[in-house]
């Protein structure tokens, strides 16, 4: 089996940052004590007239406490189970009053401004792109062991990069690449590690609350992955009582959660089987660990290519965009971006299709057009 991930190269690892735990809120048993402790600490006051203040609080306090968002963990009073409480709220909103997440971005600039301008301004071996890709996503952007040297990255995703820093820095090769966990993208982007993105991240709604996306430049949707021997059909009923694997902070894993709530995944299906990297899922499945994967089918159809004991179970049940990834506020480089974007789709001879030809069409067979999606830009600012 080959993995697609040679010996050690020229890249740096992301560290995954620890989680800060969330303090519990009041309650109200919590106010009641307090206003309980109020009341003895007035007795000496004046009489009725002072409790009759302190009862006024107390019921005030009741009153109002459903009014004031607090982030509690578990037992009740305004935090859902994983406690995120109002933040997680506001992000479902959002995601319910998105609409068309692929097409809310800028539309294309060869304008500089302050995110260039600070990627230009790094100086001798630093002035350079940086990018956080994948290492181990065969034919998107991986080490081939077999080719010798330092067995470089390369693929899909890589050769998107390379395009972006030619047309920032002049030079191809002025790129520096971080490979980075998959729940690790948008805290690294955040935190300026790394200026951009590009590994196989889909554009959704939630995601847009958090960073900024180019226009899509893959088409892709949810597919499951199991042994060619194994009786699971598709994304159906075969599922049920199932161990499936998806790769922490994927959209996979996100969707797999909201059906099973929503009834359409099968309630028994066990989906507490989470990996730092998509490839992990594999090699679980490979050791019998899990019954099946779920992850893009443009990703699913490179594992098979490398496993020919698996094989896509289904039909795709969703409908995907990959985009680029950046802060939030780099308006400059992201219009900047869909112009390669533009460029890299209408250039016949080394762009777009010349990439999918190269690394994707012998695995994808028929599980994606061999075309780019129609890009539209209904950001407006």
């Amino acid at each position: 089996m080959s993995r697609g991930a040679g010996p050690a190269g020229r890249w740096e690892g992301v560290p995954v940052k620890p989680v800060k735990p969330v303090k519990a809120g009041p309650g109200k048993e919590g106010v009641r004590m307090r206003a309980g402790r109020l009341r003895t600490g007035l007795k000496g006051w004046g009489g009725v007239g002072t409790m009759a203040f302190a009862c006024v609080l107390a019921v005030l306090a009741a009153l109002l406490l459903p009014m004031v968002p607090w982030h509690g963990t578990g037992g009740g009073g305004g935090a859902d189970d994983d406690g995120h409480g109002v933040a997680h709220g506001n992000q479902a909103r959002a995601a319910r009053e998105c609409a068309d997440p692929e097409k809310q971005t800028l539309a294309p600039s060869g304008d500089d401004g302050p995110a260039i301008d600070a990627i230009r301004a790094r100086e001798g071996e630093k002035r350079k792109l940086v990018v956080g890709v994948d290492q181990n996503s065969y034919r998107w952007g991986y080490r081939d062991p077999n080719s010798g040297g330092d067995a470089e990255l390369e693929g899909f995703d890589i050769d998107l990069a390379h395009r972006i820093a030619k047309d920032l820095l002049g030079d191809e090769d002025a790129v520096q690449f971080k490979a980075i966990p998959t729940d690790q993208r948008i805290p690294a982007i955040q935190d300026g590690r790394v200026d951009m993105v590009v590994r196989t991240m889909t554009i959704n709604c939630d995601r847009l609350e958090d960073v900024a996306f180019s226009a899509p430049y893959f088409r892709t949707g949810q597919q499951v992955l199991a042994p060619k021997s194994s009786k699971i059909t598709g994304y159906d009923g075969t599922l049920s009582g199932k161990e499936i694997c998806t790769a922490a902070g994927s959209t996979a894993l996100s969707t797999l959660e909201q059906d099973q709530k929503d009834g359409r995944l099968a309630a028994d299906a066990d989906l507490r089987t989470t990996v730092p990297n998509q490839l992990d899922c594999l090699v679980r499945l490979q050791l019998g660990e899990v019954d099946a994967v779920v992850t893009d089918g443009a990703l699913a159809a490179s594992q098979a290519a490398q496993d020919p004991t698996v094989e896509l179970k289904g039909d795709a049940f969703t409908t995907e965009y990959y985009g680029v990834a950046m802060k939030k506020d780099a308006d400059d480089l992201v219009r900047r971006v869909n112009r390669v974007l533009e460029e890299w789709r209408a250039d016949r001879a080394g762009g777009w299709q010349h990439s999918y030809e190269e690394w994707l069409s012998e695995t994808m067979g028929g599980a994606a057009k061999s075309l780019p999606p129609a890009p539209r830009y209904l950001r407006g600012s």
